[in-house]
């Protein structure tokens, strides 16, 4: 697995978390690391255990082994004291449907034996304008939509102060303007301490909302670390366009870049021409840097049309640790 620096002050850690049905495990020897006040991304293809493993760490499903620590206590040993600190939009909403959002709300809170009564009012109203429901405050739920769905479930997990958020998929179902207002929303919890764990399948809105990230793939964890740390763990490249391609490759594979094989048109004499003047290499960490390569072509007389250094992205990555493709927008 590729594994960062070591973090010691965690809102979650896990450590050998593993979950089998039968023969199968769902989640096998999972070790988490979720910095307190981190936005951390959870990341995955369907199928790859993150539901599974966000249930085990809310005590909603029993481990099969290991260990698991939210907020500085075991769980599920310590649940009555971990769970009011904790905000969860786990599978999706579930709320009763001729009941308006207000009034779901206010019976969510009642059960909740930790939640003050006197401000119940204003705690209902306030989780409700943060996700921009206030307009439909008295609305029956049956007549929201999912994205209003989605919301609510958002406004019952802001009902109270929450030092950990756990939010599976929270931008589901969101049009445009509501995936801005929760990605805004998240960041703003996160700026008043709170540490928030996304588990999401859009790629684009983990790359602009979270620190840290995991990596998921039939049941393990590939990968985790900051969201700067994994991009780096992938390959930079050097794209190279010039006219002259043959000594470009000369002076690129002098400075051991190893540059792709070329594209070969056809030959005139011992000299190749290719229909393509665009050349890659793999640039390596502690390699070459972009600025000597430069000047390396320009005294070997390699006239540079264009030149970039290109850093893997998230999604880039995400291939490469799972094989899989994954879903980066709506």
């Amino acid at each position: 697995m590729t594994h960062f620096v070591p973090i010691t002050d965690l809102a979650i850690e896990t450590t050998g978390l593993t979950k089998r049905f039968g023969d199968h495990a769902a989640v096998d020897s999972v070790d988490l690391a979720v910095p307190r006040g981190a936005v951390y991304g959870f990341l995955g293809p369907n199928g790859s255990g993150k539901t599974t493993t966000i249930r085990m760490l809310l005590g909603l499903a029993s481990a099969t082994a290991g260990d698991i620590r939210v907020l500085g206590r075991d769980m599920p040993r310590h649940v009555a004291d971990v769970l009011p600190r904790v905000g969860a939009l786990v599978e999706g909403p579930a709320f009763y449907p001729f009941l308006s959002g207000a009034a779901n709300l206010h019976r969510l809170d009642t059960a909740n034996p930790h939640a003050p009564g006197g401000s119940r009012r204003s705690r209902v109203a306030a989780a409700l304008e943060s996700v921009g429901l206030t307009h439909a405050a008295g609305k029956k739920v049956h007549a929201y939509s999912l994205g209003m769905k989605q919301r609510l479930g958002l406004a019952n997990a802001l009902l109270s102060p929450r030092e950990l958020l756990v939010l599976d998929e929270p931008t589901n179902g969101l049009d445009p303007q509501g995936t801005r207002e929760v990605r805004h929303l998240i960041r703003s919890l996160a700026d008043r301490g709170s540490t928030v764990f996304v588990s999401s399948h859009l790629l684009a809105e983990i790359e602009q909302i979270c620190t840290h990230v995991a990596v998921m793939s039939t049941g393990r964890l590939v990968a985790q670390g900051t969201l700067d740390q994994l991009r780096r763990s992938g390959q930079s490249q050097v794209r190279l366009r010039t006219a002259d391609v043959v000594d470009a490759r000369r002076v690129l594979t002098a400075l051991g870049l190893s540059p792709d094989p070329p594209n070969t048109a056809f030959h005139v004499g011992d000299r190749p021409y290719t229909d393509d003047d665009l050349i890659t290499a793999v640039l390596r960490d502690g390699g070459v840097p972009p600025e000597a390569i430069v000047a390396a072509l320009v005294r070997g007389n390699v006239r540079v049309r264009g030149f970039a250094v290109e850093t893997p992205s998230l999604e880039d990555r995400f291939v490469a640790l799972t094989g899989e493709g994954f879903d980066v927008a709506d």
